[in-house]
């Protein structure tokens, strides 16, 4: 009984922690909405319009990790047809409301965290990464910017699926689109 109300209350935290990402100053961030492991955040995703791009940063915490867009497709290249242990969950950004991508996406350099030895081939993100799209406006905002994809350490994952709102009345407004540096990203392929 004690194990069940310990669920109870974790499933209802993270429905309110993922409930997040609420309004956001012109041109400033949302609020950062957060995955969470045993009742501590291990990584957090927050969004902004800046100019005409929607730029979504991750941050992860210490020892934790989350994966590019490309993932699958960087395995892939790598693997040449051979099998694998298995290809982590690719980080994927999808806008349901508000908003709809007219460009490719960016991403932050990802880091190699492949263990050729195993044949597993990985890249990802540690500290924070930078997701970054050219947008326009399809409807009224708020914008949804659904995050799905897959935390982890060494030793453990923990699933990503979570909403981020973005009110757009004055995103962007005020934002200098040239603080937006395409050349310090790497196209998703």
């Amino acid at each position: 009984m004690i194990q069940f109300a310990r669920r109870s209350a974790l499933k209802a935290m993270v429905v309110l922690v993922a409930a997040g990402g609420g309004p956001a100053p012109a041109g400033g961030w949302t609020d950062a909405v957060e995955v969470l492991h045993e009742f501590k955040r291990r990584v957090s995703y927050r969004a902004r319009v800046q100019g005409e791009f929607l730029v979504v940063q991750a941050t992860q915490e210490p020892g934790w990790h989350t994966y590019a867009m490309d993932n699958k497709q960087r395995a892939e290249e790598k693997l040449a047809g051979r099998q694998s242990l298995g290809i982590d969950a690719p980080t994927e950004i999808s806008l349901t409301q508000g908003l709809e991508v007219v460009g490719p996406w960016y991403q932050s350099p990802p880091k190699d965290l492949s263990k050729p030895e195993l044949q597993w081939f990985t890249w990802g993100f540690e500290t924070q990464a930078l997701f970054v799209a050219k947008v326009r406006r399809s409807g009224p905002g708020p914008a949804r910017i659904a995050v799905r994809g897959q935390a982890c350490t060494d030793t453990i994952c923990k699933r990503i699926d979570l909403a981020i709102s973005l009110p757009l009345e004055s995103a962007g407004a005020d934002a200098d689109a040239s603080k937006v540096d395409l050349k310090v990203l790497v196209q998703v392929r």
